[in-house]
């Protein structure tokens, strides 16, 4: 029986920079940091952000960029805030996707690795309405 979501790997190519980015955008806290020692397939560290567990671990980035992504959730009245913090790091922030009246807003970036990241502000119940409601229109 599944209990839940155990943790997330990324692997990147540069373990600090990825730390700057952790912590200077998602203020991560880190737990955990291998060093010299070597307990799994390469140096790793690891994170909490909204009690998540987050790791990371040394290696080759993605080849290319997709939409596949993690979503943070966060309060509508701080995505200015988070897109100051990813513009600081010189991250890419993509455009927005078109979105549906009452599903939340979006920030999406990728970091130095390929990955995506979503910074968003709804809800699955939010996004559920939203749906049903232009569904019931469309009859």
């Amino acid at each position: 029986m599944i209990e839940g979501l155990s943790h997330i790997t990324f692997i990147v190519r540069d373990l600090d920079r990825m730390t700057d980015i952790l912590q200077g955008v998602f203020d991560a806290k880190q737990v955990y940091a291998s060093g010299k020692r070597q307990f799994s397939l390469s140096p790793e560290r690891f994170f909490v952000i909204g009690g998540l567990w987050i790791a990371i671990m040394e290696g080759e980035p993605l080849c290319e960029r997709t939409y596949n992504h993690i979503a943070f959730k966060v309060p509508d009245d701080t995505l200015d805030l988070y897109r100051e913090r990813i513009e600081r790091l010189g991250l890419d922030v993509r455009p927005p996707r078109p979105r549906v009246e009452g599903e939340g807003r979006s920030l999406y970036f990728h970091d130095d690795d390929n990955h995506l990241f979503e910074l968003h502000s709804g809800t699955l119940d939010e996004r559920l309405a939203s749906y049903s409601r232009l569904e019931t229109m469309s009859k």
